[in-house]
């Protein structure tokens, strides 16, 4: 069976299972861009609100396929370069999508499928899911944003362990460091981020893609730029047509359906 990234549709919420049976969902190009691909098309549609990524059976996936990294070292460089080039677009087309995206973790999210779920705006795991960045253990560097998301998430000497002793970690011990936003019962993680993704596709997603780009630039901001921003997206949010539903919605105690 081959390596492939299953697109599925739950009302408004998009559904991407990464499905590789045979290598405990290890990910690889073909999986990196179908996902850029599927975020293309889900950002300028106006039916998906959200989208949910997970992993298919008991596993979200073990991250890169050791044998092919393997038959890499073979070539040259530049066919590694070309492939990491690849999974990074994936996590920036993760990153700027408009819209939240879910990771939802059953057993283990393991070196890029660590950095995968890092990406994601919210993360809901299963009580018994461990991460781990084990790059260290077969000698190698992290990628997929491992380092840019664990540092702006935890303390220095936190990441230091994580990353150079490439020992397991918790959900529950993620969720105590504010990394896991919700942990479930084996086999409720998919549930939950659709229940997740059905409130937030409630929200109006002029203010989602609003609250997302604010959040990301905010840790490169200075506090006046950042001020500057919140202005301007709140002007522009208040001039939108789903801020009159709103506001009047509040007023008259119903519930609000924005466009």
């Amino acid at each position: 069976m081959t390596a492939e990234l299953k697109s599925t549709s739950q009302g408004q919420t998009l559904i991407l299972t990464l499905s590789n049976p045979e290598h405990r969902n290890a990910l690889g190009p073909e999986m990196y861009a179908a996902g850029v691909e599927a975020l293309s098309v889900a950002e300028s549609s106006s039916e998906v609100r959200s989208v949910v990524i997970t992993g298919a059976g008991t596993m979200f996936s073990a991250g890169g396929n050791l044998q092919r990294l393997r038959a890499n070292r073979e070539q040259p460089p530049s066919v590694q370069v070309q492939s990491i080039e690849g999974l990074h677009s994936w996590i920036e087309a993760v990153r700027t999508f408009p819209k939240p995206v879910i990771a939802a973790v059953e057993g283990a999210a393991a070196g890029a499928g660590f950095s995968l779920a890092l990406a994601c705006d919210f993360i809901i795991a299963a009580d018994n899911a461990v991460f781990v960045m084990a790059y260290s253990n077969i000698a190698l560097s992290p990628d997929g944003g491992a380092t840019w998301s664990l540092a702006r998430a935890l303390p220095r000497q936190l990441v230091n362990e994580l990353l150079m002793s490439g020992e397991r970690i918790s959900a529950a011990r993620l969720q105590q460091l504010g990394v896991v936003n919700q942990v479930t019962a084996p086999g409720g993680a998919l549930a939950a981020a659709q229940a997740l993704a059905e409130k937030l596709n409630g929200r109006a997603t002029n203010v989602m893609a609003s609250i997302k780009e604010l959040v990301s630039d905010a840790m490169e901001s200075t506090l006046s730029t950042q001020l500057a921003s919140e202005r301007d997206h709140f002007v522009r949010n208040l001039h939108h047509a789903n801020a009159g539903i709103g506001i009047e919605a509040f007023l008259a105690r119903q519930t609000p359906r924005y466009d």
